[in-house]
């Protein structure tokens, strides 16, 4: 009988920590989304290749690699100072998406960039360009051929937090216009529509810049709650998204929940330490 009970807590035990190695939980209730060890748990979506003689007006044309056939290699692990991070070679766009879907989190990141740069942004002039996107649906390729249909809190030189709406999903942010057809954001100004749909447009700058010289590590945290989220760069707001929306048989229905997705857009670039926890609230201090 004794025995039979020592092997029922050595089972139970074992079943335990399979179900914690599963789901990458730590003690503190951090969702670890990226280890270094693996790609476990993500997609990846990958376009046509851009080619000086391509015919851009038709790139949706081109054959496009696909879902979960990186053949060369765009998303990669390796060992960078001692430790292991992800590798976006940024040679084809597209985007390594969580499989799974989130809602109501606290996701963070870190990220920095690398020195290659990719036709058609290779010159010494073009910014360096990412993307972490959130609330993500439908179809891969969605946006621009590439994307999911989504929010994106941006990740490229000089515009680090900046906001994108992706094939049509739409946000409400408080901005001013700065210039004929550019909107910053502004805790003081008017409340916004801002989508590919909107005579706003889709893209709002943020406000203050928080970003870390070319080369240095950024952390990111983004916080969504509901249809609320906030863009944090190294610790500082830099935009309050509200109403998070897109179109569903041409009717606004909130978009509130969805997956993550890393993009690749002609930059080298690392991320590390990619991480989620629920939360039942964005913290006040936030909002002010």
């Amino acid at each position: 009988m004794l025995r039979m009970a020592k092997l029922i807590i050595i089972c139970v035990s074992i079943a335990i920590l399979a179900n914690c190695s599963r789901t990458h939980s730590t003690d503190s209730g951090w969702q670890i989304l990226f280890d270094g060890s693996s790609l476990e748990g993500w997609d990846t979506y990958l376009g046509p290749q851009f080619k000086p003689d391509m015919d851009r007006s038709n790139f949706r044309m081109q054959p496009h690699l696909g879902l979960n056939n990186d053949t060369i290699g765009v998303f990669s692990i390796i060992n960078l100072d001692g430790e292991n991070v992800l590798k976006v070679s940024g040679e084809i766009w597209g985007g390594i998406s969580t499989q799974r879907e989130f809602d109501n989190y606290h996701l963070q990141l870190q990220f920095k960039w690398g020195k290659k740069k990719w036709y058609p942004r290779d010159k010494d002039n073009d910014r360096r360009d990412s993307g972490l996107i959130y609330h993500g649906v439908g179809e891969h390729g969605a946006g621009d051929g590439f994307w999911l249909k989504s929010q994106e809190f941006q990740i490229q030189e000089g515009d680090v937090g900046d906001y994108w709406g992706v094939a049509g999903a739409i946000e409400d942010v408080k901005a001013t216009r700065i210039s004929d057809s550019i909107y910053q954001y502004d805790p003081n100004g008017k409340l916004l529509t801002f989508s590919q749909y909107s005579e706003n447009e889709r893209h709002v700058k943020k406000y203050p810049d928080a970003e870390k010289p070319s080369g240095e590590w950024n952390t990111l945290d983004l916080y969504c709650f509901g249809s609320t989220s906030v863009h944090v760069v190294n610790g500082v707001v830099t935009m309050v998204l509200q109403n998070s929306r897109h179109l569903v048989d041409e009717k606004e229905t909130p978009l509130t929940k969805g997956k993550i997705q890393i993009q690749s857009e002609a930059a080298e670039v690392y991320y590390r330490a990619i991480k989620l926890r629920s939360i039942d609230a964005i913290p006040v201090e936030l909002l002010k």
